[in-house]
C-alpha cells in the first residue's frame, strides 16, 4: 500500500514528479519552447481577372518558405520556422489593401506582394502605415518607388529601365538586319502597368527612327481583340508591340494569327505570355517567333534550373511570378536572419545593406538605391522551334535571333 505524504500526495507520485523535474533540470533544452514562428504575408490576387498569375506567384512564395524551412528556418532565431499568411487580393487594389493590413494585425514581419502594379502600389501603401518591411514581387511601374516609402523594396526592374533597354535592343536587331522595320503599333492594358510602357515607348521609339502608326489601349478583362486585331491589320505595322497580362496576350496573340497578320516582328515589353512556357506549349503556333523583354531567369545558373525542375515536378510551369516571388521571400528571409530579429526598423535596415545573391537571375549581389535593386535587368527572349530562348545580353544568350520573321 502506497504511503499517503501531506497534502494528499502519495509517495510514488512525489517520487515520480521529483525524477521529472530533477531529469529536466539535467537537460535544459528540455524546457525550452520552440521559436515562435515568423509570419510573412502573401498577398496576391488568385481569383478574378489576374488569378493564374496570382496563383502561380503564391506557389513561389509558399516554396521558397518550404525550402527555407526544410534547411533550419531562420538561424539566428533559433531555428524559427516561416509561416505564410496568406492574402487574396481577389485582384483588386483596395482587396489588397485590407488583406495587407489584416496580415500585419496578426503578426507579420513583413509582407511580399501584389502581383499587379495597381495592387502593388495600396498594398505597399498599407504596408508603410505600420512601416512593416515590403518586398514587391513583380509590380514594375516605376510610381511604386516613386512614392519613398522607407519600407518598400523592388528586387526586379521597372519599367522605366524595362522600356528603356527594349527600346535600345529593337534598334540594334534592326539595324543588325538592315533597318528592314520602320513602323509601330502598341497595344496595351490601360491600368499603370500598361499605360505606363505604352507612354515610356511612344515617347522613347521615334527618337530611334521608329514611328508610332496606333496606341490602341484595352481593358482587363478583354474577351474579344477582333476589333483591335482589325485596326492593327488596317495600319500594317512592320513591328507589333504588346503590353499586356496573360490572358489578354495569349488571346491578342491567336486573334493576330486567326487574322493572318503578319508583321516582321511581335515584340513584346513585359509581355504578360510572351515568356510563358505555358503560352509556348498550349498555342505553339501563335507563340513561334515572339521576341519579349521581360523577367526571366539566368539559363546558365544551377541553381535557376534547379528550381525550374522542382517547379515542373510540382506540375507548375516556371513562370516570372514563380521565381520572383520565390526570390522576394527568400530575400525578405535572408534580411530577418541578417537582423537576427523581427523589428522592423532592423529588418529595414538589413535590407538596405543587403548584398544577396542566392537568385539565379541575371543579376549582380543584390544593391538597393531608394528601394529599388540597381543591379536587376531584363532579358530579351524569343520562342524558337518551341522553345524560349534568351537572346540578349550575349552572357546570358542561348540562342540567336530570328529577325525579321516576314
Amino acid at each position: 500500500m502506497t504511503k499517503e505524504l501531506k497534502g494528499g500526495l502519495d509517495r510514488r507520485t512525489f517520487l515520480a514528479g521529483t525524477a521529472a523535474i530533477t531529469g529536466a533540470l539535467a537537460a535544459p533544452g528540455l524546457l525550452r519552447a520552440a521559436p515562435a514562428p515568423v509570419k510573412i504575408g502573401l498577398i496576391h490576387p488568385v481569383t478574378g481577372a489576374l488569378s493564374y498569375s496570382g496563383a502561380q506567384c503564391r506557389a513561389g512564395g509558399q516554396m521558397a518558405i518550404d525550402d527555407i524551412n526544410a534547411a533550419g528556418g531562420i538561424k539566428s532565431l533559433g531555428g524559427a520556422q516561416i509561416e505564410a499568411i496568406l492574402g487574396d487580393s481577389l485582384s483588386k487594389p483596395d482587396v489588397g489593401a485590407s488583406e495587407t493590413a489584416k496580415a500585419v494585425e496578426a503578426g507579420a514581419a513583413g509582407i511580399v506582394a501584389g502581383y499587379a502594379s495597381a495592387i502593388t502600389l495600396a498594398t505597399a501603401q498599407e504596408a508603410a502605415k505600420t512601416n512593416t518591411p515590403h518586398i514587391v514581387d513583380v509590380g514594375v511601374t516605376d510610381g511604386i518607388i516613386a512614392l519613398g516609402l522607407k519600407n518598400v523594396f523592388r528586387f526586379s526592374p521597372g519599367y522605366g529601365k524595362i522600356a528603356q533597354d527594349a527600346v535600345t535592343a529593337l534598334d540594334e536587331i534592326n539595324k543588325a538586319a538592315g533597318a528592314p522595320a520602320k513602323t509601330v503599333v502598341i497595344v496595351h492594358e490601360d491600368s499603370a502597368f500598361g499605360t505606363g510602357t505604352a507612354k515610356l515607348l511612344a515617347t522613347e521609339l521615334p527618337k530611334h527612327g521608329f514611328e508610332i502608326l496606333k496606341v490602341i489601349a484595352h481593358p482587363t478583362p478583354t474577351r474579344d481583340f477582333t476589333n483591335i486585331a482589325l485596326q492593327v491589320k488596317a495600319a500594317n505595322p512592320d513591328i507589333i508591340i504588346p503590353a499586356n497580362y496573360y490572358n489578354e496576350y495569349v488571346l491578342f496573340a491567336r486573334t493576330i494569327q486567326q487574322q493572318q497578320i503578319k508583321p516582321k516582328a511581335i515584340y513584346s515589353v513585359l509581355g504578360g505570355a510572351a515568356s510563358s512556357y505555358k503560352f509556348v506549349k498550349e498555342f505553339p503556333e501563335a507563340a513561334e517567333g515572339v521576341m519579349d523583354t521581360n523577367h526571366w531567369f539566368n539559363p546558365l545558373s544551377p541553381l535557376a534550373q534547379a528550381r525550374k525542375a522542382a517547379t515542373e515536378a510540382k506540375g507548375l510551369f516556371y513562370t516570372y511570378e514563380v521565381y520572383l516571388t520565390y526570390n522576394a521571400v527568400a530575400l525578405l528571409a535572408d534580411a530577418i536572419e541578417r537582423a537576427g530579429s523581427t523589428d522592423k526598423d532592423k529588418v529595414i535596415a538589413a535590407l538596405n545593406s543587403s548584398t544577396w545573391d542566392k537568385h539565379g537571375m541575371p543579376y549582380g549581389p543584390t544593391q538597393f538605391v531608394n528601394g529599388q535593386n540597381t543591379g536587376a535587368q531584363a532579358v530579351n527572349t524569343q520562342v524558337l522551334g518551341g522553345k524560349i530562348e534568351v537572346i540578349r545580353p550575349a552572357e546570358f544568350a542561348s540562342a540567336k535571333v530570328k529577325f525579321p520573321l516576314a
